[in-house]
């Protein structure tokens, strides 16, 4: 963003270009109009250079450094913005990516409804710039998400109203319900499946309390917000019934009835088509088969049974991720 006065003060300060010969150059540089042609970034000069080797220098196309970054499915934002500045982004600063997360005004103006980033930071292998701002990397992650989004919409815009009418459901809620299916399973056959299972507790009228029951949003809201329930100052990464019965963390499903507050990790494209078009069936119930899979059940005996023969220490309660649980 220097001017080429401003360029020439800064060579003459470094020694480039000897102060006797500071008018010198410079009516040689407006001479053959490089003024407007400095490149930003880096230059490199030897003491012995002559006037055209220093504007030559000047004007060089500088090699921007690349960094190639893969953000996996599932990773909440503090653990994006661990991976991104390992990678070498924001030079290494993983908090201040993380405040770029969180700026309202930055969110506003990438249309992001909540306080944070959460949800919108899509999945996905990029390339950055090393010098690239945490906003910008920020915005670039957002706008892939925007991008593969409005496509699933397009493509599922009877689907979206139907969730509109039926739950009012809007985008973020959709994102949200998807985070949620992202974290409940990793097996791609499932999603739709366990989507609809969640649906399933939102839409019948038959199942009350309509709660979620799902533990990942326990340990989103033990983890990652700034402020913190006073259950969660004793989580420790294994979740016990003082989490399951806290009702001041915003994100306890067992507690809450309906969506948590926002989304829980950042989906990619599989997690969010299956909320778009989820399996229909009458399924209320999964539990983990301890296999990367889930046992589906329509009813609380049912899903009882599966809960004794996969988890053997007992549920936590009728819930999705029913399991063991600490005192």
């Amino acid at each position: 963003g220097a001017s080429f006065p401003q360029t020439l003060d800064l060579l003459v300060y470094s020694g480039v270009i000897p102060a006797d010969d500071a008018l010198e150059f410079r009516l040689f540089v407006l001479h053959k109009g490089a003024a407007r042609k400095v490149t930003a970034g880096a230059h490199h000069f030897r003491g012995d250079m002559t006037a055209i080797e220093v504007l030559d220098e000047l004007q060089r196309k500088q090699q921007r450094k690349t960094l190639k970054v893969t953000v996996p499915e599932g990773k909440q934002m503090l653990e994006v913005a661990a991976i991104l500045a390992e990678a070498g982004l924001a030079g290494g600063d993983a908090k201040a990516i993380e405040a770029a997360m969180r700026d309202k005004t930055a969110l506003t103006e990438l249309g992001i409804p909540g306080e944070t980033a959460e949800g919108y930071l899509f999945p996905d292998t990029y390339q950055f710039n090393v010098d690239d701002t945490p906003a910008a990397v920020v915005a670039k992650l957002v706008a892939r998400h925007q991008g593969v989004y409005a496509d699933l919409r397009r493509n599922y815009r009877e689907e979206a109203q139907d969730l509109a009418d039926d739950l009012s459901f809007d985008d973020n809620d959709i994102v949200t319900l998807a985070s949620i299916v992202e974290m409940e399973t990793a097996a791609k056959h499932e999603r739709p499946l366990i989507a609809g299972v969640f649906l399933n507790r939102l839409r019948f009228s038959s199942f009350k309390p309509k709660r979620l029951e799902t533990d990942p949003t326990i340990i989103y809201g033990c983890t990652v917000p700034a402020v913190k329930s006073t259950a969660c100052q004793s989580f420790e990464g294994r979740i016990r019934r003082i989490h399951l019965r806290d009702e001041e963390n915003p994100y306890n499903t067992y507690t809450h009835e309906g969506l948590p507050p926002g989304p829980i990790t950042n989906p990619g494209k599989a997690a969010l088509e299956a909320v778009f078009a989820p399996k229909k069936s009458k399924f209320l119930y999964f539990v983990a088969r301890n296999d990367g899979t889930h046992q589906f059940s329509k009813s609380v005996a049912e899903h009882e049974a599966a809960v004794d023969l996969y988890m053997r220490k007992g549920a936590v309660g009728d819930g999705s991720a029913a399991g063991s649980v600490d005192e």
